[in-house]
C-alpha cells in the first residue's frame, strides 16, 4: 500500500458512513489532491487554476464528488504528472456542472489545498 492508497483510505474514513463518496471518474485510479492556485464557482461551471509545466490538460485530472444534504464537496487530483520542462505557469481548467453530475446552481465547496504560486 502506497501513500496514495493511504490518502484515499483516510478520506473515506473521515467522510463518515452517512454519505458515501461518489467516485465520479472510474478510470482515474488512485489520486492525491492537487494544490490549487485558485477556484471559481459559476452558476453552471467550476473552474480551478493549477500549475502547469506545459503538459497539463483537463483529461489529466480526476474529480471526486461528495453530496451531503444540499451541499456538494468536490476534490481534484492528477491522474498523471505534468512532466514537460517549460517554466511553470498557471492555467485554468473548467468543468460544467453536467460533467460533474451536479444540478445547476448547486452550492459547491472545493476541498483541495491552496498553493501560493506555481
Amino acid at each position: 500500500m502506497n501513500r496514495r492508497h493511504l490518502l484515499i483510505l483516510g478520506m473515506l474514513l473521515l467522510s463518515g458512513c452517512a454519505a458515501p463518496i461518489v467516485y465520479a471518474s472510474p478510470d482515474a485510479g488512485m489520486v492525491e489532491l492537487e494544490p490549487l492556485l485558485g477556484a471559481r464557482v459559476d452558476a453552471d461551471a467550476l473552474t480551478i487554476r493549477v500549475a502547469s509545466s506545459g503538459c497539463t490538460t483537463k483529461d489529466g485530472f480526476a474529480f471526486f464528488v461528495e453530496r451531503r444534504y444540499r451541499r456538494v464537496a468536490v476534490a481534484f487530483g492528477r491522474k498523471r504528472l505534468d512532466v514537460c520542462r517549460a517554466a511553470p505557469t498557471a492555467i485554468d481548467l473548467t468543468w460544467s456542472f453536467a460533467e460533474l453530475g451536479l444540478p445547476k446552481g448547486a452550492v459547491v465547496t472545493v476541498v483541495n489545498p491552496l498553493a501560493a504560486k506555481p
